[in-house]
């Protein structure tokens, strides 16, 4: 759609008066032809409709009817609001009319965006989404989406489709996306696959494909280096050097596709790697401080934790340089983690692997197993903190509403340490999420 219609659309929603019944389903029916996808089904049959009638079991026994704003079986839960722009202050002359009964100002209930009562609110209607997630036969959809009708979209994620562990997505930073951040064909696309191919955003799928594209590579390389009679152990921890370069470019610890360059810049037969390659680990062992680097000519971070406090590098030839190029063209932020094993596990001696720790525990099969032991449990938790803590801060006590929150982090942080296997890897970054949760939900108290 052309991008006129796309701000026609946002200056259209953006000042719309709040009336959340009137104009929740003209905004998503638009909004649906905005990112070119099918408008609702009339037949709930069929699993996408207004008003999707369930039954919620509530703990004492009983039930209660609701109704879903809007629903696509197997794809997303919507659920609508509209909420109030804050208001400019009143002009001398408006306030004086005020006081004399010329005119009268409106009061309103509906939460102020941008407040703690506004992100109290859009929390509370996560919440009501997820039990109706519950409520709803046979389907654990991967998307919730809570809307704020002419202003911003909050959108979690499960994708282990339990229906009990919808998280920020794609992450606590960027979950909130504001009506203006459509202009972004990218924010679009987004919205667009969780519509059509919800499956598509997972980042277990992406990482594996992307994983899969680069190890068999890699693992060739480290064959290569380990029959020219190099140590494995020696070939793993130089590997890992060069893998985490390519890591720290694409999620911007190193200058945005430095290392990369490097690599292009460098005679196609491998001379004079092992010297350049040398003097940036030693760069990244320290930091530049005030200066820059020789190698990128860019400052540099000092990468400590002792990954760059062995400089060793090995000498490779043409074709190994090749497969290293290969390597980092890839988007090194959507590798799992765990390909360090898969490489390990694939190119060293059976032996060998248990000694480097280098056994590979697929990602699904860990997620099964930490997010209904590990994660849900403490979700659960962090919902009881919470309450507590707001209950605290409504009374005026934002003292003991921070000790709350910080009791919590403080018990969640000795779990959140990562450790050498693939699956603590995986345990770590789903911690890693629920840490997330609360760090954003404390800087917004």
């Amino acid at each position: 759609m052309p991008s006129r219609d796309v701000q026609d659309f946002i200056a259209h929603w953006s000042s719309a008066s709040a009336s959340e019944r009137a104009n929740s389903q003209p905004f998503l029916l638009e909004l649906c032809d905005l990112l070119a996808v099918p408008r609702p089904d009339p037949h709930p049959a069929n699993g996408y409709f207004f008003e999707f009638n369930v039954v919620e079991h509530n703990p004492d026994g009983t039930t209660s009817n609701g109704r879903i704003d809007l629903y696509r079986r197997a794809h997303f839960v919507l659920e609508s609001k509209q909420f109030q722009e804050k208001k400019t202050e009143a002009s001398q002359l408006e306030l004086a009319a005020e006081e004399a009964g010329v005119i009268a100002r409106k009061k309103s209930s509906q939460p102020v965006r941008g407040t703690g009562a506004w992100d109290d609110a859009m929390m509370k209607a996560r919440g009501q989404a997820e039990r109706y997630v519950r409520a709803i036969p046979d389907d654990n959809p991967p998307f919730i989406i809570v809307v704020d009708v002419g202003h911003s979209f909050e959108i979690y994620a499960d994708f282990s489709q339990a229906g009990k562990a919808y998280l920020p997505f794609p992450d606590p930073r960027t979950f909130r996306v504001r009506l203006a951040d459509l202009a972004d064909e990218k924010i679009r696309e987004r919205l667009r696959l969780i519509w059509t191919n919800p499956a598509a955003l997972d980042p277990a799928k992406q990482s594996a494909d992307v994983t899969r594209e680069v190890s068999a590579h890699l693992a060739e390389l480290a064959k290569s280096l380990e029959e020219a009679g190099h140590e494995p152990e020696v070939v793993a921890q130089f590997l890992t050097r060069c893998l985490f370069c390519m890591f720290a470019e694409d999620v911007e610890l190193l200058p945005k596709d430095s290392f990369t360059e490097l690599l292009n810049s460098l005679p196609t037969t491998g001379e004079d790697f092992e010297d350049v390659m040398r003097q940036l680990f030693r760069e990244m062992n320290t930091g530049t401080g005030k200066g820059i680097s020789v190698v990128l000519r860019k400052k540099l971070l000092h990468f400590n934790g002792g990954l760059f406090s062995n400089d060793t590098v090995l000498p490779i030839n043409g074709l190994q340089l090749g497969l290293l190029k290969e390597a980092a063209r890839q988007n090194w932020g959507n590798v799992e983690p765990a390909i360090f094993g898969t490489l390990l596990e694939r190119a060293l001696n059976p032996g060998e692997r248990h000694q480097l720790g280098a056994h590979y525990t697929p990602r699904a099969y860990v997620e099964r197993l930490v997010l209904p032991t590990v994660i849900e449990p403490l979700r659960a938790e962090w919902e009881n903190v919470r309450a507590a803590a707001l209950t605290q801060a409504r009374a005026g006590d934002l003292k003991k509403a921070r000790a709350e929150v910080n009791s919590y982090h403080e018990r969640l942080a000795p779990a959140s340490r990562p450790a050498n296997s693939a699956g603590d890897t995986r345990r770590y970054n789903c911690l890693l999420r629920v840490f997330c949760c609360v760090f954003c939900r404390f800087l917004r108290a």
